[in-house]
């Protein structure tokens, strides 16, 4: 028997001496040949998700570390193309730089119009009021605002002359607005009021309110010239998170990232096991 053992102890030597050294206990992970350790993921974590009051659990973790290991691809990647120099300092400016490389084409008149068509519940808009108010802080005021609008006084000089408000000076113009953005104590009061109509004081805990409604523009669709530039910023954000996924999955072959798991001090289950 002592031959053979013998004669297996060169290939046992040559099988160990090939075998791959454990990562140090600090590194978590490889990106090509760059060691990746985990305080680099303790500031990004700080960096990103902040102060967190009492621990996070494993599965925010996991895709807080599968985003920090993205991050790391994509840097990797802007400096192997040489963007680093010209990004300047800083991960986002270095994948800010890696998704500006290929340049961006404004989208076409003939995509904003199908984007339009595809997605016109989105600019549906509901019934609004354009509307004024008087602010004051005591009701005896309100009282004296209310009694000089039934004697005929203009909305515009009476809520100059008595409204605390601060567009006073714009004769208490508000905007326009829909039921939504109103307190609903408030919208059931504006909403039934006419055009040109003055309401009721209306009390608060800081004031009395009086309202006036100068009109209703109806419920509708918004133009597509109106809604043009809203869209116009959904399909350059959308082009950019596509093209961003694009480059990681394209950064995660290339560089063959590996994760330690045991070297993580939480149950890792994201996307790079």
């Amino acid at each position: 028997m002592r031959p053979h053992s013998q004669r297996l102890w060169p290939l046992i030597l040559l099988v160990a001496c090939n075998r791959p050294e454990p990562p140090a206990p600090d590194v978590v992970a490889r990106v090509g040949d760059q060691e990746v350790r985990y305080s680099e993921f303790e500031e990004y974590v700080a960096r990103t998700a902040g102060d967190s009051d009492g621990v996070l659990a494993s599965d925010v973790l996991s895709q807080l570390f599968d985003q920090f290991l993205d991050e790391k691809v994509l840097v990797r990647m802007a400096g192997d193309r040489g963007l680093l120099r010209s990004a300047g300092r800083g991960p986002r400016n270095a994948i800010d730089a890696l998704l500006r490389k290929d340049g961006e084409e404004e989208p076409a008149e003939e995509e904003i119009a199908r984007y339009y068509e595809r997605r016109r519940q989105d600019f549906v808009r509901p019934e609004r009021v354009r509307l004024r108010q008087i602010l004051t802080d005591d009701r005896a005021t309100a009282e004296k605002a209310l009694q000089r609008l039934a004697a005929g006084d203009d909305f515009i000089e009476v809520a100059r002359q008595l409204s605390r408000d601060p567009s006073a000076q714009t004769g208490g113009y508000q905007g326009e607005l829909s039921r939504e953005d109103l307190p609903p104590a408030f919208a059931d009061v504006i909403f039934s009021l006419k055009p040109g109509e003055a309401s009721r004081i209306v009390p608060a805990d800081y004031g009395f309110h009086i309202f006036q409604v100068i009109d209703r523009p109806p419920a509708g669709v918004v133009p597509l010239e109106d809604a043009r530039e809203e869209i116009v910023e959904r399909l350059r954000q959308e082009r950019a998170d596509r093209h961003l996924a694009e480059l990681v999955r394209e950064g995660r072959t290339q560089y063959n990232v590996e994760v330690h798991g045991r070297n993580l001090p939480f149950n890792y289950k994201g996307s790079y096991l």
